[in-house]
């Protein structure tokens, strides 16, 4: 029986080691650790009791998509002034040589207002990224989790949430790449334009409709490793607090509680993501800047050091960007009483097969 599980394990790139499933046994058979089936006790009075729909039923998905909206499209909105000085350090470093004097000479050039310059397009593209990114990660999630079945599922989660998390931003970046376009011509070209109004008639007077498309594949080079270790590095960090950190289990943690934990992943969560997302970023920003350039002219242009610049802002931004999002999108599922499993555990019929070793 194990036998034919210990294969699987072994072929997977990121499978749960033999020995840390079998520290995962003993941890839950610890003293005031749930047992697997204390876990579906809870999930399921919590779904009789307190939730408004079922676990991947449409409104389920409806509501993440919402919730990604929000989480997705308030965040990137709030920090526009931040990314605005960050694509200006990747475009122009002789001129804007770091955060802090990038912010000074564009107080300086363009007042307080200029720091707001490409909201519109950030609003309006981040928010349709947040739509297809969470909404189409628990579609895709619960869709791939039923194709492997229970033990496989928990096995590979790491897998799992890589997989599904590459599926979603895929069709995200579609969605966002006209307005990424957009945000970069009119924070990183003075004079092109100020609104998303002036801006896209003009861009699609000068290049037509690929100006709006030439920049998705190095945004599916960023957005990509970037979602994919959003959500797999969440995944298992929150995980990891519930079972290593926090003190009582998350059935005896109040709402409040869940969300902080929530928060705390994220951020860590987000600073694995800057830095894995951060180069191709570098290159969607200088090649939205310039005209009749390519993803590997840009790239061969810049250097190893070019494609580093802004490095100390990304993680900055996308460290807090990380953490409210997970937390508006937690926020949301818990307001309209979402059904929210707790973190993965052994199933026991697996459990069974690592005892019998």
């Amino acid at each position: 029986m194990y036998s034919a599980v210990l294969p699987a394990m072994r072929s997977n790139l990121f499978n749960a080691p033999h020995f840390q499933l079998a520290a995962e046994v003993e941890a839950a058979d610890r003293p005031g650790s749930n047992s697997p089936t204390e876990y579906r006790r809870f999930a399921a009075a919590s779904a009789a009791e307190e939730t408004s729909c079922e676990f991947g039923s449409p409104k389920y998905y409806a509501t993440c998509g919402f919730g990604g909206i929000l989480s997705c499209g308030i965040t990137h909105t709030a920090i526009v002034p931040l990314d605005l000085v960050k694509c200006r350090i990747q475009v122009n470093p002789l001129k804007y040589k770091n955060i802090f004097n990038g912010f000074s000479v564009t107080l300086k050039e363009d007042g307080t207002r200029g720091l707001a310059k490409g909201w519109a397009p950030t609003f309006f593209g981040y928010s349709m990224q947040g739509l297809c990114k969470f909404g189409f990660y628990e579609i895709f999630k619960n869709v791939y989790s039923d194709f492997l079945g229970e033990e496989k599922t928990y096995i590979w989660r790491t897998s799992l949430y890589l997989a599904a998390s590459a599926s979603a931003e895929f069709f995200a970046d579609i969605a966002l790449c006209p307005m990424e376009a957009c945000k970069v011509r009119i924070q990183t070209q003075p004079g092109f334009a100020n609104t998303l109004r002036e801006a896209a008639p003009k861009m699609y007077a000068e290049e037509g409709l690929w100006a709006f498309y030439k920049g998705v594949a190095p945004l599916w080079m960023r957005q990509i490793p970037y979602t994919m270790m959003k959500f797999a590095c969440f995944e298992r960090t929150v995980e990891a607090l519930y079972l290593y950190v926090v003190p009582k289990p998350r059935s005896e943690c109040s709402k409040p509680e869940q969300l902080v934990v929530t928060f705390v992943a994220g951020y860590i969560a987000g600073v694995f993501c800057a830095i894995v997302s951060h180069p191709p970023d570098t290159v969607v920003s200088v090649l939205n800047n310039e005209s009749g350039s390519s993803a590997l002219e840009v790239l061969k242009r810049l250097g190893m050091k070019g494609i580093w610049k802004g490095l100390f802002a990304r993680i900055i931004m996308i460290g807090t960007l990380t953490a409210l999002q997970w937390f508006i999108y937690d926020s949301v599922k818990v307001f309209f009483r979402l059904p929210r499993p707790p973190p993965p555990v052994m199933p026991e019929s697996l459990k069974k097969k690592l005892e019998q070793q």
